[in-house]
């Protein structure tokens, strides 16, 4: 994208959606000038029987993903930014063709994500990595738009190799380049791009104009389920430190972390951020959220294996945090289940344990109004993000399967079924 061709931003909340940039999609034109996320809360609650599942079982709920949809449709609307979907988050192929009515693309962070993406959802396909092989190289240069590189020393290794066989192809790629704001927004630590002795995005100090030839865009990454006030403070710290940078730019990425589709986002705040930097720096911006496009839209259903007696009665469920939910340990986190309450809330407290041999597959302490039996089903919330692109079998434990609801026919899908040879092919 040629920044000399972007259109002015609109009007804050002003307009029609025959002034888009661009012809709406359906969902788009659904949009209208709504902002709000919609109302059923997929956090709490979930609109299918979970008896209609095989345990255990992912299910992404369509409407809710449309749900979400809406939100970025507007943002596009009112601001003509791009918006890509970070596969590292959620990379459930089958909803590529919904996601795309407003979607742009995808990011990738390997040759295999950006080859999904190349091959399943069309559109733009931008690629980040803290460092590429020379064989990488050579993949991305058949499927990537856009190389993003970590370093200089990466630039100026691979930046001619890559130029020239996309050139060699018909394909025009444009590079970009990581910048370390140093801006930390109170991330979990392990999720903190700009922590100090981060391996990620070049720091100002490091910074080489002289090389920056053929250097179309600039892309940052600093935030962690957070909302616009913690942006406002970022783009601060980065027009402090870069700005001689950026109206030499096409475009800006702004990364990740967003939680624009969460109902406390103030996303007015993103939308009067996003069209200022652009008119102050003639550039074009791109978000790419990964949670917020599938945030409270999945599941993870689980059966009731057996109650065994400790401290406090512990039900082991057909799931395995560390294999289907590791995030729950990594952040850590407690993940909510349908129905229940916090310890102490309602009349009945367990733990809810999995069933590989680690001792500490748990996912914590609940509540429920009676006492949990063998047999009932459980029903994990907001499980389509960082779970399906992180499970593994751990123990040879079973993989969930895949289904995909269809409120508006109340039809269940099942989308994949996975078995011993899945387990069996990664170990020989």
């Amino acid at each position: 994208m040629n920044r000399k061709q972007r259109a002015p931003s609109p009007q804050l909340f002003a307009g029609s959606a025959s002034e888009s940039k661009k012809t709406k999609s359906p969902l788009e034109v659904e949009a209208s000038l709504q902002l709000s996320a919609g109302s059923f809360n997929g956090r709490l609650e979930c609109a299918f029987d979970s008896a209609r599942v095989t345990t255990p079982a992912f299910v992404v709920d369509e409407g809710l993903l449309r749900q979400n949809l809406r939100v970025f449709a507007e943002v596009k609307h009112r601001t003509g930014c791009r918006i890509l979907l970070a596969l590292k988050a959620f990379a459930m192929f089958s909803v590529f063709p919904l996601l795309r009515e407003v979607l742009d693309g995808v990011c990738a962070s390997s040759p295999h994500e950006a080859r999904l993406g190349r091959e399943e959802f069309g559109g733009e396909v931008h690629t980040f990595a803290a460092a590429y092989s020379e064989s990488d190289i050579l993949d991305l240069a058949g499927t990537t738009d856009h190389l993003v590189f970590n370093s200089f020393n990466q630039l100026t290794r691979f930046r001619g190799l890559a130029l020239q066989t996309a050139r060699s192809s018909g394909r025009n790629l444009q590079i970009g380049l990581r910048i370390n704001p140093e801006h930390s927004e109170g991330a979990v630590p392990i999720y903190d791009p700009c922590a100090p002795g981060s391996r990620l995005g070049v720091r100002r100090r490091a910074f080489r104009e002289d090389l920056l030839d053929q250097v179309t865009g600039l892309h940052w990454h600093n935030l962690c389920e957070q909302n616009a006030d913690c942006l406002e403070r970022t783009i601060g710290a980065v027009e402090a430190s870069f700005g001689p940078f950026l109206d030499r730019m096409e475009y800006v990425n702004f990364g990740g972390g967003h939680h624009i589709t969460r109902e406390d986002y103030d996303r007015r705040l993103l939308i009067e951020l996003i069209n200022r930097f652009q008119d102050k720096w003639s550039t074009s911006v791109y978000l790419e959220p990964g949670e917020a496009v599938a945030l409270n839209a999945g599941y993870l259903v689980s059966t009731v294996l057996d109650i065994v007696s400790a401290d406090m009665d512990i039900a082991i469920i057909d799931s395995s945090v560390p294999a289907h939910m590791p995030d729950v340990l990594e952040m850590p986190y407690r993940p909510h289940i349908i129905g229940s309450g916090e310890p102490g809330e309602k009349s009945y407290t367990c733990r809810i344990g999995g069933l590989s041999c680690l001792a500490g597959d748990v996912a914590g302490e609940y509540s429920f109004d009676r006492p949990l039996q063998i047999g009932d089903r459980l029903v994990f919330t907001d499980m389509a993000i960082y779970t399906m692109v992180k499970t593994n079998t751990f123990n040879g434990v079973q993989l969930p399967g895949i289904y995909l609801y269809r409120p508006e026919r109340d039809e269940m899908v099942s989308i994949r079924v996975f078995g011993y040879n899945d387990f069996k092919t990664r170990l020989s």
